[in-house]
Parts: C-alpha cells; structure tokens; sequence
C-alpha cells in the first residue's frame, strides 16, 4: 500500500497551484515559519498532477520551471528557467559559475541523452596543486578558499547546448523570470540566512561581503528583499549574445581578474574561458527488479555506485526488509561498502583513465560481490574488486566532496523527462563573488594527492583540461522503456546513498514519493555506518554495534527531489530537510 494515499488524493486539485511560502513571496517573513532555518525540516505532502511536474530546491525557482512548462516549453527549457533562479536564491549550492549533469529522456526518440558541463581544471594546473613545500596535501580550508580552487565554469555552455537541441521556448525568454527577481529583489529564505549567518569564509571576501551582509556585517534577516541588479546586467548580455558573451569578452576577463587578484590567487586564464565545451555522452544504464536505470557516467561516479549498490542488493529480499529495521540497514551499508571501494579506485575522467564501466555494472561481478555480505556480520571496511580481472588497481584518491550541490527534475507535457544536478561545490564555492554569481571550488573535487603512499598514480589525480570526479547521481529509472522515476540530491559523497535509498524505498518498499525523500538516511562510504540524527535510526545503534558496525550519528542534509509517473499521473515529492516545492499542472 501506498504511503500517503489519503493525502494524495485531497491534494491532487490543490496543488496544480504554486504554493509559495509567504517569505519567498513577500518582504515580510513571518515567524511561524522561521523554525525551518532551526530545525532544518518541514513537512512536505505528495504533490500531484496530470501534465507536468517541476521540483527544485526553492519555490521561487520552481515557480519559473514550471512558468516555462505552462507555455509549452520543453524539460530543457524549464531546467534553464529554474537554474538561472536558483543562482539567485541559492547561490551557496549552484549557479553560472559552476558545472551540472543532465540526464534527459526524449519521448519522441525514447532514448536517454546526458550533458556533461562539468568544470575542467585549467591548462596551467599541475599534480600537486594542493600539497605544501614538503608534499603533504593542504588542509581542505586553506585550499578551497582561494583563486587555486576555482575551475574552468561549465553550466552556461552545457544548459546552450542542451537546448540547441531539445529546447523549445527562444533562449532569451528563459532568463526573463530571473532577471525579474534580480532587479525587484526577493526575500532571503531562512536556509540562505542560516547559511550566511554561519560561514565564516563567506564575509572575508570583499565583494561578496558587500553583497550577502549587511554594512554592520550581520547576516541579511529572513524576509529582507536582496536584489543583484550586478546578476542581472549578466544574465541579459548571455540572454541577448548566448554563452559567448559569458565565455568572452568583458564577463571573462572580470571572472579571470577577480580569481588572479585573491591573495592566493590562481591560474584560470581566457584561454581556458574561451576553450570550454560541454559533452554530450551516452547514459550509464544497468537493472533492478525489473527496470532499467540510466545516469551520468564518467566523470560522474554517482550513478554508477548507485548500480553497484542495487546489483549487490538484488539478491536480497529488501521488500521484505522494513524501512528502518536492522536488516535493511545492514544490507544497505555493507553494499555501499563494496560499491564506494571501487568507485574511490577506479572512476576519474573517462577522457583521462581507463574506467571499467562494463565490468563494473556486469551482473555476475555485482552478484558476486553482493555475495560477500554476511547476514549477521558487517566487514568494516571493503576492498575493491577486480572487475576487469588481472587489473592492477590504481592508487586510491583522498578528495574531500563537500555536500553542496542542488537538484531538480521535470516532466513537460509530451512526456520528455529530466533530471539534473547542479553545483558550485562547496558551501558558496570558492567565496570569490564576481559579476553577482560566485565561482566554484571545483578544483579540490581532485584528489588532493596524484598518487597513493605505494606510490600508485590516483586515476582522479589533477590534470590539465580534465574533469574532477563527482558524485553527483542525476537518474532516470524505467519501465517497459518510459519513465518511471526521476531522482537525485545535493549532499557530497552521501549522494549516492541519499539516491540509492530512495530508488529502494520506492521499488522495494512502495513507498510513494514524498514518502521516500523523507524516509530517514542510512549507509556507508566504505568507513562508518552512518544513521541520520534525530530519527528512529538512532535506536539501531547498539544491534548494529553488535554486528560489528561503527555506527557514526550525524546530520544528513539530502535535497532529495524525485517525480514518478504512473497509471494515475505524475506524483513529486520534495526533500523536508530543506526549502524545495513540487509544482504541476
């Protein structure tokens, strides 16, 4: 049965509206909903409609997504919308100065494309960029806040690209409904306070001080309209000249000028602005229970550690398993064990390495992986496979993935369906604000160190002109060959186990979609067994300690957004740890 189907049911006219949260409409804040920026969760209901669905990490950028798709623009188009907004109202996770992966299936050919607009590291960039004089890796504070951080952006060329070819609206009317928000301003959510008001890096950057506090240095309140007439000015020149104007020309030269004049400052050039260009790459595709579940491949490794956590997990009886008991706990870490071994060894730029794809996902290899998990006994720590067979293992990489990162998903009214991660990598990036948007820290994605202490070259070492491994996991699952679900989330490494857990909460457990964000996080990335704080999780503790777990009890801060469509529509469910909205029509 159907979590949730009562609710569903009295919401499914309801919700055809925009439900917008007094603070993201208005000046004025009201106080009974400030307690979100305290308690980090609000109650979210199943969303449901018959035509097209749109969910994103803010209401405002929701709103403009599903704006788009009202006029009959495509997936692609209202992915743009709600991008350009969420750099406004989320510019901690996302925007113009960063990369994202898109996952797109077009019902037209029925076939699922990717866009890789993945930062890229600069020409000049060397193997020990972030170790010291005596080749010890710097502590990841020092490195990430500085110009040394900042990779070549990506986003403005992968969003052009992808709708060259599956846009539908005129590119300029994309922009319009964040150029609105810039110039008449919006208010700052209790998220986006809460965030200024704790970054410490954030206020030391002049121009970004100027913009995101207020003279006296104090975090802007919940409710002050923030307007960014700098973004604004930016967003026009590539509404009117496309990504070029971005790429040359007077944006290009203030992004290099702005990452040359930090006192640590880095080594992006015109060049590297000007040479920039997305990918268009074939899905990473494998099966569960039936259905087939495509993603992001190389230099993404969350969609393929998803699969290897599903294909170690076939064999079990997860259905029978209840959320939350010990026993779903229990298989699900150990299978993110075996899954985060090999994907810590051998995934980097396919451009770069060798990355087993195949003989990672093959059903035999999973199965006899999965085979090594003991029903009553957690091995602590896995080691990686040898999927190609006589493959001498590459040297282990130690990047520090920090959870900030955004997610949206959409389907249009001819049944396209997309979903796609975005991320300027750590909370605000690289803090350097220029042009009203902030660059990204994607350089510290590498591995700090280029080999390993065997002395083994580390496949996701820095390189010139190459892509940093991510575990952003954007997914499509299907059934007979259509769109079933929709899925991902910000949140660093956890990403895969925030994905991995929903795709079984809603396969194995039937839990509708709502019901599957919300559902408490849980997993292993090959070191603790992480349960979320403040769920009934906690309780495992002492049965999982006893199976020889570590148990680590800490925040888990997904942004799990998913769509499902079935014989009834479309349902989409929104993350409660954090301020996103479903919107369908």
């Amino acid at each position: 049965m159907r979590v949730c189907r009562a609710a569903a049911a009295l919401l499914s006219a309801a919700t055809l509206a925009v439900a917008v949260p007094a603070w993201a409409r208005s000046p004025a804040a009201t106080e009974d909903l400030n307690p979100e920026a305290a308690t980090g969760s609000q109650a979210r209901a199943l969303v449901r409609a018959p035509h097209f669905m749109m969910v994103a990490a803010n209401p405002l950028a929701s709103a403009a997504g599903a704006e788009m798709l009202r006029r009959g623009g495509s997936v692609v188009d209202a992915a743009i919308a709600t991008q350009l907004v969420l750099n406004l109202v989320e510019p901690q996770s996302s925007g113009i100065g960063g990369g994202a992966f898109m996952v797109v299936y077009s019902a037209k050919d029925r076939r699922i494309v990717t866009y890789d607009s993945r930062e890229t590291a600069p020409a000049a960039a060397r193997p020990d960029r972030f170790l010291d004089a005596d080749g010890k890796p710097l502590p990841f504070a020092q490195a990430v806040n500085n110009g040394m951080a900042v990779g070549v952006p990506g986003l403005l060329r992968g969003l052009e690209l992808a709708h060259k070819r599956q846009g539908k609206l005129p590119w300029a009317d994309l922009f319009q409904p964040a150029i609105r928000l810039a110039e008449q301003g919006f208010a700052v959510s209790p998220r986006l306070h809460k965030l200024l008001a704790g970054n410490r890096a954030l206020p030391r950057q002049p121009a970004a001080a100027a913009y995101f506090y207020a003279p006296d240095g104090s975090a802007w309140p919940v409710g002050h309209v923030l307007k960014n007439p700098a973004f604004a000015a930016t967003l026009r020149a590539v509404a009117q000249g496309g990504a070029d104007a971005f790429y040359q020309g007077d944006i290009a030269r203030d992004i290099v000028a702005a990452v040359h004049a930090h006192p640590m400052p880095g080594d992006l050039t015109l060049a590297d602005l000007a040479g920039y260009r997305p990918r268009q790459r074939d899905p990473v595709c494998g099966a569960y229970r039936g259905y087939e579940l495509c993603g992001m491949g190389p230099p993404s490794s969350g969609p393929i550690a998803v699969l290897q956590i599903l294909g170690e997990l076939e064999q079990y009886p997860m259905g029978r398993y209840a959320p939350g008991s010990v026993e779903a706990v229990h298989y699900f870490a150990e299978a993110g064990r075996l899954a985060f071994a090999d994907r810590d060894f051998y995934v980097a730029d396919p451009d770069f390495a060798h990355v087993p794809v195949p003989a990672m996902l093959d059903p035999d290899y999973l199965r006899a992986r999965g085979a090594l998990i003991r029903p009553d006994r957690s091995m602590k720590v896995a080691l990686p496979g040898d999927p190609e067979g006589g493959l001498l293992a590459p040297g282990r990489g130690n990047a520090l993935e920090r959870p900030s990162t955004s997610h949206l998903v959409a389907v249009d009214r001819d049944g396209n369906a997309l979903s796609m991660t975005t991320t300027i990598e750590n909370e605000f990036g690289s803090k350097i604000f220029v042009r009203g948007f902030l660059l990204n820290n994607e350089m510290t994605d590498f591995s700090s160190s280029f080999q390993d202490p065997e002395g083994r070259p580390v496949a996701n070492r820095v390189e010139p002109g190459k892509r940093p491994r991510s575990a952003m996991a954007p997914m499509i699952v299907l059934r007979d060959g259509k769109p079933y679900l929709l899925v991902g989330s910000p949140g660093g490494s956890a990403i895969i186990n925030y994905v991995a857990k929903t795709i079984v909460a809603v396969l194995d457990w039937k839990l509708d979609i709502q019901a599957a964000a919300a559902l408490p996080n849980m997993g292993s990335r090959n070191k603790e067994t992480e349960l979320e704080k403040g769920t009934a999780l906690e309780a495992l503790a002492p049965a999982l300690e006893r199976m020889g777990h570590r148990v680590k009890i800490t925040d888990f801060p997904s942004g799990i957004h998913g769509i499902v469509i079935d014989r009834d529509g479309l349902q989409g469910g929104a993350d409660p740890r954090r301020e996103g909205l479903a919107v369908g029509g």
